[in-house]
């Protein structure tokens, strides 16, 4: 008994990287708990290296010694500002504009296109990107939107883009990217809704009106309340619940549907998948899937 438990507390204080801090099992399971609990977000060990390369920048600023420090600090209670710097470091911001065009596609033709006279006549459309990133998937959608009605500042159109990360909200805020982030927009397009922006030369800016569209907003998947009312004719939630365990998941996909109304659109990652036991759901293949009744 004594030898098995000496090994168990070995294991807990061995170095999981030979690196400038110190950074052991324990210190992991920690950050990975407290990644967990505020958002949702499971981190196998085989992470251990990524954590330890992300959360190192920020000891340095913070003039800490080790992670068992940093662990202290991140979970004291109150420290909302630290805790949020442990999220942009560990969440993945990933994205681009029309990432996985068929979805854009599928929108204009299921959605966008059977309403457009509804509301040309004054009908109300609402559609939400739920892991926002930096703003390309809502500006995508916005584009999408303008395609079928070029004068959509003036209907009741509103889209929603929410994140978890602060940082890329104000990313998608200030709606100004880099000439090599265009590179998946067509052509035209690309000339009727960007202007280069005025401070840098370099950069382009998203036009006023597929901004007017956009709002965007914080927002934790799996916080105990989401403010929106809806209900939203199509979602767009694509690469963020991979991070999440299944029952996570399920739980993000079940809180979709009472805001959704019957028809409604919700599109996923390419490889994520809405479980058979999420009956509010049924797929239309390309990984759209229909809300259905109930």
């Amino acid at each position: 008994m004594t030898q098995s438990s000496t090994s168990f507390s070995d294991r807990r204080d061995a170095a999981l990287v030979d690196g400038e801090f110190a950074f052991t099992h324990q210190d992991f399971k920690r950050i990975a708990g407290l990644l967990y609990d505020q958002a949702g977000i499971s981190l196998p060990d085989s992470k251990a290296t990524l954590v330890y390369s992300r959360l190192a920048k920020r000891l340095r600023t913070l003039g800490l010694r080790s992670f068992q420090e940093y662990c202290s600090l991140v979970a004291q209670e109150g420290n909302v500002d630290e805790q949020q710097h442990m999220l942009r470091a560990l969440t993945t911001n990933v994205t681009r504009f029309f990432r996985e065009p068929h979805h854009f596609d599928d929108l204009r033709a299921t959605v966008l296109e059977p309403m457009a006279d509804r509301v040309r006549a004054g009908g109300r459309l609402r559609l939400w990107s739920a892991a926002s990133s930096s703003g390309q998937e809502p500006y995508s959608m916005a584009f999408t939107v303008l395609s079928v009605w070029p004068n959509a500042a003036d209907l009741d159109i509103r889209i929603l883009g929410t994140d978890i990360d602060t940082n890329v909200l104000a990313t998608g805020r200030e709606a100004v990217y880099e000439e090599q982030l265009l590179e998946g927009i067509p052509a035209q397009m690309r000339s009727q809704y960007f202007e280069r922006d005025a401070s840098d030369r370099r950069s382009f800016r998203v036009n006023a009106a597929a901004r007017s569209l956009v709002a965007f907003r914080e927002l934790n998947l799996n916080g105990p309340r989401w403010p929106m009312k809806g209900p939203f004719d199509a979602i767009f939630c694509r690469n963020v619940v991979i991070y999440f365990d299944e029952p996570t998941q399920e739980r993000v996909w079940q809180r979709f549907a009472p805001l959704m109304p019957t028809g409604g659109r919700l599109y996923v990652g390419h490889s994520e998948r809405v479980g058979a036991s999420v009956t509010a759901f049924e797929s239309c293949g390309l990984t759209a899937y229909r809300k259905v009744a109930g």
